[in-house]
């Protein structure tokens, strides 16, 4: 399904953004670049329409926010993503994931993108409506992650652009598009996270 010339697009704008690259804070800087606003201060919707309040709902969790597309030459990142659910979810983590439209890669209903990704990657993390996540149209969630500090704040700029948010509510890590769900510096990320206790319950 995933054809050459859709992984070859994406690899040729890679190349092109010389950016593209994961930002994880080291231990000793992290605390000056983290954000003091606790982003999941928000509602989003579900796919299913459910108002979710994010701040209630993920209190005290890791959670991992992603811009996914279903035309992408990153979407097999979803089975990494399950992964991930399947490893850590019981440990804490939460993977939520945003469809967007935002670079051409996901025209579908939101029901049609969340049949693909059950049907094609057996997704059983939380999947969101679509939303816009970048722009003066960005959802609040992503205006926030966007207006975060270097080197992990910013709008994503391409599809499963991967934000990691600590037990405390405040962006930890961002990993870019290129950076598998499973590498080794996301999964020693999570599970740093993962130790922490929350000094300030999100919410």
């Amino acid at each position: 399904m995933w054809t050459a010339a859709l992984v070859a697009a994406s690899a040729a704008f890679l190349v092109s953004a010389s950016t593209f690259q994961h930002s994880v804070p080291h231990s000793d800087q992290q605390s000056d670049q983290q954000g003091d606003a606790m982003v999941l201060d928000h509602t989003a919707r579900l796919a299913d329409g459910t108002h979710v309040r994010l701040d209630e709902a993920y209190a005290g969790r890791v959670v991992l926010v992603v811009n996914t597309a279903s035309r992408c030459g990153f979407t097999p990142q979803f089975e990494g993503l399950q992964e991930l659910h399947e490893t850590y979810g019981d440990r804490g983590l939460s993977v939520l994931a945003f469809p967007t439209n935002d670079f051409n890669q996901d025209p579908g209903s939101t029901d049609e993108i969340v049949s693909f990704c059950r049907t094609e990657f057996g997704v059983t993390f939380s999947v969101f409506e679509k939303i816009k996540v970048r722009g003066d149209d960005a959802h609040p969630l992503y205006a926030d992650l966007g207006s975060q500090p270097e080197p992990i704040g910013g709008a994503p700029k391409w599809n499963f652009t991967k934000f990691l948010i600590g037990r405390d509510g405040n962006v930890i890590g961002r990993f870019e598009s290129r950076d598998s769900p499973t590498g080794e510096a996301m999964t020693g990320a999570i599970e740093a996270a993962l130790a922490e206790t929350a000094s300030t319950p999100a919410g």
